[in-house]
């Protein structure tokens, strides 16, 4: 196993819009960031993921980019970057930037040229095509509903969207593109950045003839946009050209991705990224990969995919570790309990990510156990990914609104994007106007202040994981095996490195649950890491908790 700082490093995602108000305008900034870095780094955490602080007309909360060499007004100017990134520095932690390049923004000045003058040379920086008998160029859907084809502003052409229709996307194949996009990561490199984490970096390369899909209707075109013909080619290059330079941490975002792909883009010899952000484990609850068409998930299925992505990559790759982001709905009211059990079910199912193989990434606010927001009326959200998905589904499939309503409740990205609880004054403490996204009534049982003033609270729950992953290298590098695969309520494996073994048994259930060990493993004496109960007895488990015991051969 080679060793590395990335592969040690817990890191904690940071949503700029949500996470702290320091002018009073209702949306967080860089200066607000700025003034919560000792909290960071009292938590113990070693890298702070930014989301898009990039200038944008904020279509997409920031991943539709109009200069990807300045700062959004809404967050400060790049002096406030410069602070903030001097400030991060000074108490040694490391900052992740975003690197959003499938697509821009349709006011960054490549889109604006290509759209004034049919001959520009910008016109190839993206996809342009004619429509077919009236029609659109093809039936390619977006992922945020309906076509991913918008006709240009002015002439006949249409431009090809995956997301929204401000955010036409790059055509990679030209290699001007890929110049000026490697031109932007040194831009960030020379600030003295310490990694990037890469939006949908696997859609970079299409498959040149964009083929209608087969059937009816609008349908995502995932065969020919997920890892595509040139993707590896890209990737080698950008990582010649900028990564190489430097020792960075880089993730990439790679929605459709087997672990043999993921072995493709990760493998240390291959030389293009660290790790990726795999879906599979999102879509346990899904039919399929709609991720809007909930059904029921089973624990054996989140530990055959979890086990599955452990062993395949166990050699020359790694796993990133994570349960929720700004685009996922809240951990705890997903695969915990979010009611009764909020505590307990928090701090199991961040025991479950810390003691994997793999590089754990915290979303801002899961050191509390902060939960899903419940919005009565589709008014309140914000999110168009949300917003679009409920005009598709009740004006064009006219589906129950309320049953749209209990799916956003559920999934929605919002439940992700309410403010930061700080306290439990109004607004939580995020700031003293009217926010931009509503705050989670439950601030005031919820909440940092209260959190670090109470020992037993997920906040310091959190202090010790990430403690004992900087003492206990088993927790970094350890191999895994899972043990008993078929029981329905105990998620139990084992690690192990350098002679050092860990044995984590993690009940998923409101029920008290036992399990049955080994004579070899109930035999060994071992002590007890770490636990979410105060008297825990080794295979008997309370409802949701966590044991991680340890021994030494």
């Amino acid at each position: 196993m080679t060793e590395a700082w990335w592969k040690e490093a817990v890191v904690y995602q940071i949503y700029p819009r949500s996470f702290m108000d320091s002018n009073g305008d209702g949306i967080g900034d860089l200066k607000g960031i700025i003034s919560r870095l000792d909290y960071l780094k009292d938590l113990g955490v070693d890298v702070i993921w930014l989301s898009p602080i990039f200038s944008s007309p904020n279509d997409d909360n920031g991943y539709d980019i109009s200069d990807y060499r300045g700062i959004m007004d809404d967050f400060g100017t790049m002096e406030d970057f410069d602070l903030l990134l001097a400030q991060m520095h000074a108490r040694g932690l490391k900052l992740m930037m975003d690197l959003v390049v499938n697509h821009t923004s349709d006011e960054h000045a490549w889109f604006r040229a290509a759209c004034e003058d049919p001959s520009s040379p910008y016109r190839d920086y993206y996809f342009f095509r004619d429509g077919k008998e009236g029609q659109l160029p093809n039936n390619w859907a977006s992922h945020f509903g309906f076509s991913a084809w918008e006709k240009e502003p002015s002439g006949d052409q249409y431009f090809l969207h995956l997301y929204t229709k401000k955010q036409p996307d790059l055509n990679w194949d030209n290699p001007k593109v890929r110049a000026e996009v490697y031109s932007i990561m040194q831009f960030w490199a020379d600030k003295g950045i310490d990694g990037f984490r890469m939006d949908v970096i696997n859609y970079i390369s299409k498959v040149p003839s964009l083929p209608a899909m087969s059937g009816e209707g609008f349908q995502l075109p995932t065969p020919y946009i997920a890892n595509g013909p040139h993707v590896h080619e890209y990737l080698q290059e950008m990582n010649q050209r900028v990564l190489s330079k430097g020792d960075y941490m880089t993730v990439g975002e790679m929605v459709s991705v087997t672990t043999d792909q993921a072995k493709l883009y990760t493998h240390e010899d291959r030389r293009e990224l660290n790790m990726v952000f795999t879906f599979e484990h999102m879509y346990i609850d899904a039919v399929g990969e709609d991720k809007w068409n909930i059904r029921p998930w089973q624990l054996t299925e989140l530990k055959d995919v979890f086990t599955h992505w452990q062993t395949a990559l166990e050699e020359g790759c790694w796993n990133s570790l994570y349960l929720n982001n700004h685009d996922q709905a809240r951990m705890v009211s997903r695969f915990g309990n979010d009611k009764e059990y909020r505590v307990q079910s928090a701090k199991m199912l961040a025991t479950f990510l810390h003691t994997l193989q793999g590089t754990p990434y915290i979303y801002q606010g899961e050191e509390l156990g902060m939960t899903n927001i419940h919005f009565d009326s589709i008014d309140k959200y914000r999110d168009i990914d949300t917003l679009n998905h409920y005009k598709e589904a009740v004006e064009v499939f006219h589906q129950d609104p309320a049953d749209v309503m209990k799916a956003i409740a559920y999934k929605g990205r919002d439940n992700a994007r309410t403010p930061m609880q700080w306290d439990t004054t109004v607004n939580a403490g995020f700031t003293t106007a009217a926010p931009w996204l509503s705050v989670n009534p439950n601030h005031v049982e919820i909440n940092a202040a209260q959190e670090i003033d109470d020992p037993q609270s997920v906040y310091h729950y959190y202090k010790r994981l990430i403690e004992l992953r900087k003492q206990c290298k088993v927790m970094v590098y350890g191999t895994y095996e899972l043990l008993e695969r078929e029981h329905p309520q105990i998620y139990a494996y084992t690690r192990e490195y350098q002679g050092a073994h860990l044995l984590v048994l993690l009940n998923f259930s409101g029920e008290d649950a036992c399990i049955t060990l080994s004579d070899e493993l109930s035999s060994l004496p071992k002590t007890l890491l770490i636990s979410n109960y105060a008297s825990p007895a080794c295979a008997a488990l309370h409802p949701y908790e966590a044991q991680v015991w340890h021994w030494n051969t």
